[in-house]
């Protein structure tokens, strides 16, 4: 058993990713299982893995015993390509990558290398760390920084909702009205198995989405979606809670809507990460990605059902 004081360039740095910077290899499983039974102390207290660090807590972290893994060697060339293909804006503070659906943010839970590891290894010079995340299904920005001071300036402005995330999704159907705005809280929860599944829950964390209708199809609408809050999963499951789930949504949709979207060449979940924007100082920053090719195709073959109804009325 160890106890670490934390440093005065990590004060409110997440535990866990402070544990993972700690355990060198550690898996996050690990990481949250060991939080989770209370064998993590921050201040001689239990401690959820996402609670913010203050320069000089304490945290006691475990002794914990990592099996050996077969050396994966470094990641295959075609990775490397494609997430060097993927990279869209880059200074002396942020890499910014328009990350395609099926790359994980990080490694772990069987990834072998995620977003952060292919750059990583790509650019060995480079200090990369993630800003945030995107599931592996989502597409579309991520932002990661190369100087600490960056990371710690954009995470408090992100904390502090002085970032603008917009997301684009196809939803089942055509919202009620126009724009409208889901304020319901959300409630994380890790099954047996390791899955994480997030529910609408009173006693979770405050979460609101804002959905604006872009355009509509036969049987499904194009929405964007500005967050609030980021929330795991929170778009998925705020669209579950209108009653209009995202398409290709395995966990949280509906199956007969899925299977429609496949027999159009769905093969995803539609989600893309459109725009991320946000002011340091005096400097402002604003990144975009177009809609993932594989997902216009969709909205073309929409476009044209509906052109085809239309002509035939």
């Amino acid at each position: 058993m160890q106890t670490v004081a934390v440093p005065d360039d990590r004060d409110g740095q997440r535990l866990d990713n402070f544990l993972a910077g700690r355990l060198k290899g550690a898996p996050r499983s690990l990481v949250y299982r060991i939080c989770r039974t209370g064998e993590v102390r921050v201040n001689g207290r239990r401690a959820k893995p996402d609670q913010r660090l203050a320069a000089g807590d304490a945290v006691r972290i475990p002794p914990v015993r990592l099996a050996e893994k077969s050396d994966a060697g470094p990641p295959p060339d075609a990775q490397l390509n494609r997430i060097e293909a993927a990279i869209v804006h880059e200074d002396r503070d942020f890499l910014v990558i328009d990350k395609p659906a099926g790359i994980a943010s990080h490694g772990g839970s069987g990834v072998s290398f995620g977003a952060i590891e292919l750059l990583r290894a790509a650019r060995p010079r480079d200090t990369l760390e993630l800003a945030h995340r995107l599931d592996r299904d989502t597409s579309g920005i991520l932002v990661l920084t190369r100087k600490r001071s960056a990371l710690t300036a954009l995470q408090a402005a992100i904390r502090e909702g002085r970032v603008e995330k917009r997301y684009l999704a196809l939803i089942e159907g055509a919202l009620p009205k126009s724009r409208l705005t889901v304020d319901a809280p959300l409630r994380k929860s890790v099954l047996q198995g390791g899955e994480r599944m997030v529910r609408v829950d009173p006693d979770g964390k405050p979460s609101r989405s804002h959905f604006s209708e872009i355009e509509r199809y036969p049987g499904a609408s194009l929405v964007e979606v500005a967050l609030e809050t980021g929330r795991t999963h929170q778009i998925r499951v705020h669209a579950q809670h209108l009653g209009h789930p995202l398409a290709g949504d395995e966990k949280y949709g509906d199956r007969e809507f899925n299977k429609a979207m496949r027999e159009l060449g769905l093969r995803r979940l539609f989600l893309h990460a459109a725009r991320f924007e946000f002011s340091l100082g005096e400097r402002s920053y604003s990144f975009s990605a177009p809609l993932a090719p594989e997902l216009a195709v969709v909205l073309d073959t929409l476009q044209g059902r509906g052109a085809a109804r239309s002509t035939a009325r």
